[in-house]
């Protein structure tokens, strides 16, 4: 499940919702506030992407990459009709 690509994206928009969510509590944002209208985007934008991070991380656990493996008597096969 480590080198499934939904457990790496989510991984990545949680820790950038998270700097971001951080951002927007510290850090002083009058300027920037009233350039976007009184709203906080760092902190929502971070909110935002840490929802979705759990939504991908959350798909990755209940629904699991299925990797089809070949039976065992069929490898056995293919490796004795090899040798011949």
């Amino acid at each position: 499940m480590l080198f499934d690509i939904r457990t790496i994206v989510g991984s990545l928009l949680g820790l950038y919702g998270i700097i971001l969510v951080i951002t927007g509590l510290v850090h002083d944002t009058v300027d920037e506030e009233a350039k976007t209208g009184g709203i906080n985007v760092n902190l929502w934008a971070g909110l935002a992407l840490v929802v979705v991070a759990a939504a991908f991380v959350t798909w990755a656990i209940l629904r699991p990459v299925a990797v089809d493996r070949p039976d065992r008597e069929s490898a056995e096969d293919s490796t004795a009709a090899g040798a011949d």
